[in-house]
């Protein structure tokens, strides 16, 4: 058991130094199904080959990390040959035409990638140690029971290798040789055939025969050999391949430390963008309301235009709207600017004269100021933006004078555009 222990705590080494320089492993990637046969015969005491018995059976495996691979097994043996010397630890042989089953889990570690290293894609040529272990069931003949009791259930131990053969263009199929021992670790198996008196001479007289403790060991009696050869199928993963893949690229820690900021950057921006958005939204509600409370408005009245004109004079009226207590043009005025401003282009005789406004409410000199803020706002757009020359232009503000009942449409600059005749 410590030695168990042991090699699986030298993969997780293993698995935990290439963990960085390998690309993403998903749980569906890097699998793949083996179909393998040959032959089982046991360790010692026995001629090699014609004790043999045939053995087929099936792998399905995950790939770790280009050292090391997990999966699980099952197997079978043929009933062709007689294993019967005494003492017989491996059972008499069965009329069935299975006579053992073996299904258990095991490890690899593939030696090639872990001395040498591995360069992102199998090589043709590989050597992979294996080790483990599972639930073993026998099959017994009906005249046996009294001797060995009915169908026997142990657990066993397996440690061998692969020597692997990779090949096509995408490394999709693997073909292998698979030598290995197999320890039946149940405890004595042997203990009535001992105690059987029709059977006890002959096992005091076969002495050379080591006996079973009743524990769980690796006794090379209660062993066999399996020589195999499998056929291996790799699935294709989420990146396309069928074997695991390098990152392209190894990131250092300043790297990682300069991402982590990049992204820290992007949220703040992301949280800059949200305000504006909350703010522009807001800004759009405000307008709604303001053009829902337009049109509820009740109709002003018609400016008495002789208030402001020279009758000599042929005039054209163009509002500019203000917020309350502002002097900006928003930019939804602006195109009543651009107005004033084509016209003037359009008709190079003309002048305009701007007046500012402001409502009764509020401060008289805040009023003046508005005023003549409002008035000079038109006037500078008409100048720095659209090249219009100074001299064709004049504003003044005219306090609080009401243009309008309503006080709310007192919030303009107006701008009269004129022709001498």
């Amino acid at each position: 058991m410590k030695k168990i222990i042991l090699i699986l705590a030298l993969f997780m080494g293993v698995f935990a130094a290439q963990a960085q320089s390998l690309q993403e492993n998903k749980f569906f990637d890097n699998w793949s199904v083996t179909l393998k046969g040959g032959a089982i015969m046991p360790f010692q005491g026995y001629a090699f080959w014609p004790s043999a018995r045939g053995i087929f059976g099936l792998e399905l495996r995950k790939q770790i990390t280009p050292v090391i691979g997990f999966g699980i097994e099952g197997e079978a043996t043929i009933n062709t040959t007689s294993w019967e010397k005494t003492p017989n630890y491996w059972g008499p042989k069965s009329p069935n035409i299975i006579d053992h089953t073996l299904a258990g889990m095991f490890g690899t570690v593939n030696l090639a990638n872990l001395f040498m290293g591995y360069k992102g894609v199998p090589r043709v040529f590989e050597v992979e140690g294996v080790i483990g272990a599972g639930w073993l069931h026998a099959f017994h003949r009906a005249e046996a029971a009294g001797m060995y009791g009915n169908d026997y259930d142990s657990w066993y131990v397996k440690a061998g290798a692969n020597l692997n053969f990779n090949f096509g263009e995408s490394r999709a199929w693997t073909f292998s040789l698979k030598p290995s021992v197999v320890w039946d670790m149940n405890g004595d198996v042997m203990e009535v055939f001992r105690n059987n008196d029709r059977f006890k001479h002959e096992w005091i007289v076969d002495q050379k025969h080591e006996t079973h403790n009743g524990k769980s060991q690796m006794n090379a009696n209660h062993a066999a050999v399996e020589l195999e050869a499998g056929i291996t199928y790799h699935f294709k993963g989420s990146n396309g391949e069928r074997y695991i893949t390098l990152c392209p690229y190894k990131y250092s820690q300043n790297d990682i430390d300069a991402l982590n900021n990049e992204i820290n950057g992007m949220r703040n921006q992301l949280n800059g963008l949200k305000g504006d958005l909350d703010a522009a939204n807001a800004r759009n509600a405000q307008l709604q309301r303001d053009l829902d409370a337009a049109r509820k408005a009740p109709k002003p009245e018609t400016i008495d235009k002789t208030k402001y004109i020279d009758r000599e004079s042929a005039m054209m009226n163009v509002l500019v709207h203000f917020k309350v207590n502002k002097t900006n043009i928003t930019p939804d005025q602006q195109a009543n600017v651009e107005r004033v401003a084509m016209y003037l282009k359009n008709n190079p005789t003309a002048t305009v004269d701007i007046k500012g406004y402001a409502s009764v409410e509020g401060p008289a000199d805040n009023n003046v100021r508005l005023a003549n803020g409002r008035a000079e706002a038109v006037k500078n757009m008409l100048i720095n933006k659209y090249k219009i020359a100074a001299d064709r232009i004049t504003a003044q503000g005219c306090g609080a004078t009401d243009m309008f009942q309503e006080l709310s449409w007192n919030r303009v600059s107006i701008c009269e555009l004129i022709i001498k005749k």
